[in-house]
């Protein structure tokens, strides 16, 4: 027994999304033996677009019932049945989300009349319930209404149902362990297979052929997968709108962040929101006081010029005066590690010869900070090679960071000697720096495999 479902809700996300209208069609695989269409009352405002879109305003839906009013006919209705909807997903979740805030428990086996049609009538340009109706002659009335969308759906599921091969296909689609019910509906699963559980970043494409949103995963295909289980309104809508995904391997996690960062830069996915906006830049930077005494001391990199060494919070900024401070015995108050009228006392820091209490001399203090200018320089001019796992087992990557900055990454084979930085180079795959990448490189630097040329 099966139960063809459409609903019309208020357009807020599957934890947002209220029901203004639902229609059920109860079919025994011969017949309708069952209906039902109800509005329904959100308890809430519908906006404005959604009128525009199903018609249903306000002052049609404020005497209708509440869920709670008609959730247990609707649990009756499709006991022992299949649900069925066009991607199913998405009026499923809701239904459930539904139950799930008065405190009942749905769950029903399901499936979806886009993937079924995609086998049973494949080679269509759209499997939108609208065109893939006027593709096989099945009338639609009263378009974005539950019970036009669903007495549409169940002409389709019939159709479904007397296709050649449908037995078999229906008995795949059913089965616990299949993976498609949980796949996109305009995703063929064909594509989801070829996708290996290996580092890499990938693209979802909608029906267009558009990147809407770029990631990277240490195994791409466990991650792809986990967008599809992932119930977010967020998710569900980009799931929704992705109909291909492609995929670049990157041998390791580190590159794989690269690439990502890269393309999200390049082209600016409609779902990808967390690189569009750079991390703030701190900067290191020395400057001489009245008394002709250096400070090391940090800020935003905005207005400075030549800065010593640029961070991404303040956290790392201090970490690293305090580090300076202990080896090169300089005084913390004018490493701007605390402020004090008097001498220093930083609770961890015993390393000031006595700057701060006219102990030491101005030419030995700033001796010493010269010093430590000319090393961190000195630091941040080496070329710095991070060496990562290729993509196959005979290679290797490779990332370039050269006089502090983020250049590109490469992949070498093992086979091929490499002793210079030019023979480094020749395989790097020219990259821009930005503020995100050398976030990326300068947190991996302490962390992977790296030399110094």
């Amino acid at each position: 027994m099966y139960t063809i479902i459409d609903i019309e809700t208020t357009g807020n996300g599957i934890k947002g999304n209220k029901i203004t209208e639902i229609a059920v069609f109860k079919f025994d695989g011969a017949q309708v033996v069952d209906e039902f269409t109800s509005l329904v009352n959100p308890q809430c405002p519908i906006p404005q677009f959604i009128t525009g879109l199903t018609g249903i305003d306000d002052r049609m839906v404020q005497n209708a019932p509440t869920f709670y009013e008609i959730a247990r006919h609707i649990l009756e209705l499709t006991e022992n049945c299949i649900f069925v909807a066009h991607a199913v997903n998405f009026d499923y979740g809701v239904i459930r989300e539904e139950f799930r805030q008065i405190g009942m428990d749905f769950t029903r086996k399901k499936l979806c009349t886009v993937r079924l049609s995609r086998k049973l009538i494949p080679g269509l340009h759209s499997y939108s319930l609208g065109k893939l109706c006027s593709s096989v002659g099945i009338p639609l009335k009263d378009r974005h209404r539950a019970r036009g969308d669903a007495h549409a759906t169940m002409l389709l599921f019939q159709k479904l149902w007397s296709s050649p091969n449908a037995e078999t296909v229906f008995a795949t689609f059913l089965n616990a362990r299949n993976q498609e019910a949980t796949l996109p509906p305009h995703l063929p699963k064909t594509v989801f297979d070829r996708i290996p559980p290996k580092p890499g970043i990938y693209y979802f494409k909608n029906n267009k052929g558009e990147i809407i949103y770029v990631g990277k995963a240490i195994n791409l295909k466990k991650r792809v997968l986990g967008h599809f289980y992932d119930k977010s309104a967020k998710e569900v809508q980009l799931c929704n709108e992705t109909a291909h995904i492609d995929f670049e391997l990157s041998g390791s996690e580190l590159v794989a962040l690269l690439m990502e960062s890269a393309e999200i830069k390049r082209l600016f996915p409609k779902y990808n929101r967390a690189q569009k906006r750079g991390p703030k830049q701190y900067a290191i930077f020395e400057y001489e006081d009245r008394n002709g005494i250096l400070h090391l001391a940090y800020n935003l990199k905005k207005g400075i010029p030549r800065p010593l060494k640029i961070f991404y919070n303040p956290t790392d900024c201090r970490a690293f005066l305090e580090e300076i401070c202990r080896t090169f015995a300089l005084c913390p108050k004018y490493c701007h590690l605390l402020e004090t009228p008097g001498a220093c006392s930083h609770h961890e820091l015993d390393s000031c010869e006595g700057i701060c209490t006219s102990t030491e001399s101005v030419i030995s203090y700033n001796k010493k900070v010269k010093d430590a200018i000319a090393q961190t320089r000195q630091q941040v001019s080496k070329a710095h090679i991070i060496k990562e796992k290729g993509r196959n087992p005979n290679e290797s990557a490779v990332v370039l960071i050269s006089e502090g900055m983020y250049r590109g990454y490469g992949f070498i084979d093992d086979q091929i000697n490499i002793s210079t930085l030019e023979d480094i180079e020749a395989f790097i795959i020219p990259q821009k720096n930005t503020l995100e990448t050398q976030r990326i490189v300068e947190s991996m630097l302490s962390k992977a495999e790296s030399f110094v040329l």
